[in-house]
């Protein structure tokens, strides 16, 4: 049964909520992507559990965090990494962030400066690739079918119809709070509001791109694409490479997964966080 400890904390005039697991001397923090929250993290919490304190929270509007009003922007969601981890991480620590969570921690990494010292990619959204080069027509089109599952997923056996691909690859304890919490109308009604910040930050992010990180950040590619979009699925992994190459101290790696790359591979990604903090260690002071 799923029973870790957490707090709300207040950020930016808004909450989130924070869980906090794992001992030791080191920190990593964790950044779901879109229409995630805390959970998406469990498998590979308890293997890092013995090494680290380990910090894994809910946007703001998600899950257990409550809902908000206002639309945010990803500049808003870094804002609010930056001051929860101003509240709960009392140093320097490693980044973690999947999918859409990667532009949330690439825009904080400027402003977590010399505290951030690792920064690792999963599967993150590229927003050079030309898939996003239309991504307003995209959003339109996802936003129409969440309104549709907003709507159904308030009857549970809708609810994991809808979510059969992430039942398939978490554990069942954790596949039951993300169905309380994440596949609700009103986290779904949430994930929308995420969607249409990716869809306002992409030209963003082209005109005015996040300062690059100087600390040794690590982007994972999968390999493994959905039916029918292998082409798009290239291009996405070319651009994460694009990325990985203009880093000063960066590194890109493929890895035999789908997207969910923390359930499919979380010893991957727990070995891979050790690699930063170890080499965090090496370099003696080398910042983000």
């Amino acid at each position: 049964m799923r029973n870790v400890p957490g707090r709300a904390v207040p950020v930016n005039g808004r909450r989130v909520y924070v869980e906090e697991s794992g001992q030791g001397q080191d920190w990593v923090v964790f950044e779901a992507g879109g229409g995630c929250g805390r959970t998406f993290w469990d498998p590979v919490l308890p293997l890092l559990a013995s090494e680290a304190r380990l910090v894994a929270y809910d946007r703001a509007g998600r899950a257990l965090s409550g809902r908000v009003t206002q639309q945010l922007s990803i500049d808003d969601l870094a804002a609010d990494l930056v001051a929860m981890t101003e509240a709960v991480v009392p140093g320097e620590f490693v980044l973690v962030a999947h999918s859409m969570g990667g532009l949330v921690a690439r825009r904080a990494a400027e402003r977590l400066g010399p505290r951030l010292r690792g920064l690792l990619l999963a599967d993150v959204l590229p927003e050079t690739a030309p898939v996003y080069d239309n991504w307003d027509e995209t959003t339109k089109k996802v936003d129409r079918m969440l309104a549709v599952t907003q709507a159904l997923c308030r009857f549970p056996p809708l609810a994991r119809l809808f979510t059969g691909n992430v039942r398939r690859v978490f554990s069942a304890d954790t596949y039951r709070i993300m169905l309380a919490e994440d596949f609700t109308p009103a986290g779904t009604s949430q994930t929308r509001k995420e969607i249409q910040a990716v869809a306002a930050a992409v030209p963003q992010f082209r005109a005015q791109p996040p300062r690059l990180p100087e600390c040794p950040t690590i982007v994972l590619s999968v390999t493994r694409a959905e039916k029918g979009r292998e082409r798009q699925h290239a291009a996405i992994r070319e651009h994460q490479r694009r990325y990985a190459e203009t880093l000063s101290d960066g590194r890109h790696e493929d890895v035999d997964s789908g997207h969910f790359v923390q359930a499919e591979q979380p010893r991957l990604i727990a070995d891979r966080v050790r690699q930063l903090l170890a080499a965090s260690r090496k370099t003696d002071g080398q910042r983000c």
